[in-house]
């Protein structure tokens, strides 16, 4: 079930993954290189319904659009800062996430919006290659209950990389979109269940 959402900055749309009697809506974004479609986001949409909580797949307007380049952080902010009342909808606790660049956006936006937390997928801690370009005060920034999934071999920032305190869970193997190579002794459905079984426990933590 998907509706779009009017922002600012031009059509949201919203994929809901409902669960039967649920404690929390999850609600993820995609990053600027993809969409909705990702591994990741998939894998969640699939498995958590199942343990009680919604998922909502956000597709920013840019991608809904049809464009191939995201806009400014500034931009996205401002996307999801407009859609946040649909996701409040159900009348159910909202956990703010995203992948990448979707994460940045959770971190940056989820204190003011009144977020029970933040899932990170694939931080980008930095530029791949420039580790002295870091982003990790957007992640410290959130100030609620964090969860990062990261790519054990992700460019844009290794699971060691994060500053101390930070709550990681690495997927073996793993690169900024998690994939695994062939010769990893994980697959794909191994690594996703690493990210779902990490955020459902997570989830269920905070609303045990």
């Amino acid at each position: 079930m998907s509706e779009t959402v009017e922002t600012p900055v031009g059509e949201a749309r919203i994929t809901w993954h409902p669960a039967k009697g649920a404690r929390a809506v999850l609600a993820v974004s995609h990053g600027a290189g993809g969409g909705i479609e990702a591994r990741d986001l998939r894998a969640l949409a699939a498995e958590l319904p199942a343990r009680g909580y919604t998922v909502a797949l956000v597709e920013q307007p840019w991608r809904v659009a049809g464009k191939k380049l995201a806009p400014a952080p500034k931009t996205l902010d401002t996307a999801w800062t407009a859609l946040w009342p649909a996701l409040e909808k159900p009348g159910l606790p909202v956990v703010a996430g995203g992948r990448s660049a979707g994460a940045r956006v959770a971190c940056r936006t989820a204190r003011g919006l009144g977020a029970h937390g933040v899932l990170a997928l694939s931080f980008p801690l930095h530029p791949p290659g420039k580790p002295e370009k870091s982003r990790a005060d957007e992640l410290t920034g959130a100030g609620l209950p964090t969860l990062v999934v990261q790519g054990g071999r992700d460019p844009f920032g290794r699971p060691p990389e994060f500053p101390e305190g930070t709550r990681v869970v690495e997927v073996p193997y793993g690169d900024h979109g998690f994939a695994v190579p062939k010769k990893a002794d994980l697959d794909e459905p191994a690594a996703m269940a690493v990210i779902t079984d990490a955020a459902g426990e997570w989830l269920d933590g905070l609303f045990a």
